[in-house]
């Protein structure tokens, strides 16, 4: 399987921590791209031209990262990646979609402060990205201790990719003010080998 894959995409991070995590990783061979680059062919793999997207040895394509993830979890015989019984099923769904809107707002926010020309700098649109993000992050602090599961479910890994995407981008912000048991579970789940593994570069 070929996987587009981006350093410094949070939502390939959350792929390739998955396939680590439950053994998979030695099937995906890494193919740089660069989705910003008009001259990349990624919009021959994904027509929305956003990485990941999966090719699978029979040509066919996934995109993106939340069918990736669902894809890999029917490839192992591990625990699953996604619960299917029970209110921690869609608790985890849930935690996962709220990740994913994190990363969401996070490039959004990245796009308006770096991409976006000054002169079209939009402050109340960056300010409402950062709102998003710590109106999820507060909702999700009071829950922290259902983020232990091991091996870690999409839940976790969905959040711990977030979380280090933040550091990774915005180092300035303080997003463990006022949440020390977010920010001790988080020290201690990125100190995982899959995790140390993709730390973002670039």
């Amino acid at each position: 399987m070929t996987l587009r894959h981006s350093p410094t995409s949070p939502y390939v991070r959350k792929v390739v921590v998955a396939a680590t995590e439950r053994g998979l990783a030695d099937r995906l061979e890494l193919k740089a791209t660069n989705p910003w680059d008009p001259a990349d062919d990624l919009p021959g793999d994904n027509p929305l031209g956003k990485v990941p997207a999966l090719k699978l040895e029979d040509g066919t394509v996934l995109f993106d990262s939340p069918v990736i993830v669902r894809y890999l979890d029917t490839l192992h015989g591990a625990a699953p990646l996604f619960p299917q019984d029970g209110d921690r099923r869609w608790w985890v769904e849930r935690t996962h979609a709220l990740a994913d809107g994190i990363l969401d707002a996070a490039v959004a926010r990245l796009i308006e402060t770096v991409r976006r020309p000054k002169e079209f700098y939009w402050a109340d649109w960056e300010a409402r990205q950062t709102d998003k993000i710590d109106r999820a992050l507060d909702l999700l602090a009071p829950e922290v201790d259902r983020l232990a599961s091991d091996p870690p479910d999409i839940a976790a890994i969905a959040v711990g990719c977030a979380l280090g995407y933040l550091d990774f981008r915005f180092a300035n912000d303080d997003w463990r003010a006022g949440r020390p048991g977010l920010a001790q579970w988080y020290t201690r789940f990125a100190e995982r080998a899959s995790m140390q593994d993709t730390v973002p570069k670039g």
